[in-house]
Parts: structure tokens; C-alpha cells; sequence
């Protein structure tokens, strides 16, 4: 059996390439005001770390809470490297991937023994632990609490005039997590992560190699989520433990996957697209009525529109196409009336 036949594109992969790069490449030169473009930067933001959590939490199965862990490896090591040693953001990008690599590597062992809920809650105390040494480290290390990165536009520095060049620059990042996330989902790695998500147990009975390739899952997804923190601080020019290495952060990238369709090429895209402008509306709307009613009525929103479509939006459309094509005919109907096999 040949993998690379699996990588030929079918129409419906033609419609969501020409939707992606649409909203990646075309939508920055469209967008003019200043407030639409800022969202539309969060959005491929966003996406693309969806996107990321996507490869270990979707295809694999592994239900990870502490992403912010490696977005906030990301964002700190370029940030530190370019304030302190004026080293360019794009090596920077590199290198805090690759730390964020080697504490998956760390973690993995012990954390990959859980399953379940216990793997999710060991995952979210190593990205609390992680921000909890980063403020401490303080009173042994002359760092300050919070970092900012000085306004000097440049593209070797990773900052830009307008927010349509940060939108390109988002929208490239997406790209390149859909694009692991298709190259992973139709080769012989997606297959047996597939088989890992549906019933681990059973892959290992089956002759799966189980850690090998929830490792792999764990090491891709970890290292795109490091280049998003990058380009994140580069974005804001400012990053303190708080925000960067937040439980949030941890929450909303696998609750953006569910809401598109977790495990799908462009479900975490659907769930950007869904929960940022929502959440932005809501502040708007009822931010200074009362104090946390945006966030009441938030959370409501959120769990209508997962117990209405448990499988995503993309999933749900998915059902509902499979239950088109297999509603019998009237001359089915008939010959099932009389007791006849169609």
C-alpha cells in the first residue's frame, strides 16, 4: 500500500484548501478598519494554535490542558533572546521550539501512563507549575515580572506598521499547522493515531507502536504551539506569566477544536472563526452592564451549541450529510413494505 496516494487532494479537500487560503492569504487586503483587522489577526492566531492542540487532542486522542506551557515557552524564550541579545524573533521562534520539544519529550513519559481526565489534569498542573517557577524565578534571577518588546518595525524583528502584515504573517502560520495536520491525518501516522484515539488497548493488542506515536503527536503539536507564542508576543509586544502561561489559554484552544469538529482538518479554523468575534460581541454588548454578565451568557452559548452539536459544527454537517445519503428511496420504502430485499 502506497501513503502518498492518500495525500492526493478530493473535492472536498479542494473546497477546504480554497477556505483556508481564502481566509489566510486573501482576507488581510480585504479587511480595511482597524478593529475587524485586529480580530481577523486573533482568529488565524488562534486557529493555527487550535489547530496545533489538534494534532495530539484530535487525531490522537490525548485531551491535553497545558498547551499554554509551550505557547508560553514560545513567547518567552524569543522575547528574552531578543530584548537581551538581540537575536531576530524568527531564530528565536526556532529555538523556543525547540525547548517546548524537549519538555514534551520530559513530560511524556510520565504523563502518557494516564489516561483519560488524568492525563488532561497532569497536563494542566505542568502548565501552572511552569508559570508558577517562571514568577518565582524572580527573587533569583534579575528578571522583571512582565517583559515588553520595543515598537521598532522591521520584518528581520518580526514587527510591523499595519495589521494586515501581522494578518499574513497569522494567516501563514495556520497554513502550516492545516498543512502537519492533513500530511499527519492521511499518512500510515494518522491511521494508527486514529486506532489510538478509538481504543488504545486495542491498537496495542493489534501490534500499534501506542507511545511512539502519541510521542510523535505530542512533539509536532508541541513545537507548532512554541511558534505560535512567538508570533503572539511579537503581535503584542508584551507578555507577563499571566496571560501567556493562563489556564485560558489551556481552555480555549481545545474548546475552539470541539466547537469546529475536533479531529478534523478544519474544525479548529470553524471554532476561531465562532468564538473569538462571539466573545468580542458579548464584551461589547454587556461588558459595562454587569460585572461578568458577558461571561454568564458566554458560557451559556457555549454549552447550547455543544449539547445541540456534541461532534462540532463540521462534524454535524457531516451526520447530517451521511443521513441524506442513507434515507431509503419511495421504490426502497415499497419493497420493504412487501417484505422484499432491495
Amino acid at each position: 500500500m502506497n501513503p502518498a496516494r492518500y495525500l492526493i487532494l478530493r473535492p472536498a479537500d479542494l473546497i477546504g484548501l480554497a477556505l483556508a487560503v481564502a481566509a489566510a492569504l486573501v482576507l488581510p487586503f480585504l479587511v480595511r478598519d482597524d478593529y475587524s483587522a485586529n480580530v481577523l489577526v486573533l482568529i488565524l492566531l488562534y486557529a493555527g494554535l487550535a489547530s496545533s492542540w489538534n494534532i495530539i487532542g484530535g487525531l490522537a486522542g490525548q485531551f491535553s490542558l497545558g498547551h499554554s506551557a509551550f505557547l508560553g515557552i514560545g513567547a518567552y524564550t524569543s522575547t528574552l533572546l531578543y530584548n537581551y541579545a538581540g537575536i531576530s524573533p524568527w531564530l528565536g521562534m526556532l529555538a523556543g521550539g525547540s525547548i517546548s520539544v524537549v519538555l514534551a519529550l520530559l513530560i511524556s513519559y510520565p504523563t502518557f501512563r494516564m489516561r483519560g481526565v488524568f492525563f488532561a489534569m497532569a497536563t494542566l498542573a505542568v502548565g501552572e507549575t511552569l508559570r508558577i517557577l517562571l514568577i518565582y524565578s524572580r527573587k533569583f534571577f534579575p528578571l522583571p515580572y512582565s517583559l515588553s518588546i520595543d515598537y521598532q518595525p522591521g520584518l528581520a524583528r518580526m514587527i510591523f506598521e499595519d495589521r494586515a502584515s501581522y494578518a499574513l504573517l497569522a494567516g501563514c502560520y495556520l497554513l502550516t499547522c492545516l498543512a502537519c495536520t492533513f500530511v499527519l491525518s492521511r499518512s500510515y501516522t494518522g491511521f494508527y493515531l486514529r486506532a489510538i484515539r478509538d481504543n488504545d488497548e486495542a491498537a496495542d493488542a493489534a501490534g500499534v507502536p501506542v507511545r511512539r506515536y502519541k510521542l510523535i503527536a505530542f512533539l509536532v503539536s508541541a513545537f507548532l504551539t512554541a511558534l505560535g507564542g512567538t508570533l503572539m508576543a511579537q503581535y503584542v509586544l508584551y507578555i507577563e506569566p499571566g496571560t501567556v502561561l493562563s489556564i485560558e489559554l489551556s481552555v480555549d484552544l481545545p474548546l475552539m477544536a470541539i466547537l469546529g469538529g475536533i479531529g478534523t482538518i478544519l474544525g479548529p479554523l470553524v471554532g476561531a472563526a465562532i468564538l473569538l468575534p462571539l466573545r468580542e460581541t458579548l464584551v461589547e454588548m454587556l461588558g459595562g452592564a454587569a460585572s461578568g454578565a458577558h461571561l454568564v451568557l458566554y458560557g451559556f452559548l457555549l454549552i447550547l451549541i455543544v449539547v445541540l452539536l456534541p461532534n462540532g459544527l463540521l462534524g454535524g454537517l457531516d451526520r447530517l450529510r451521511a443521513l441524506t445519503r442513507s434515507k431509503p428511496g419511495p421504490s426502497a420504502d415499497a419493497a420493504k413494505t412487501a417484505g422484499v430485499q432491495p
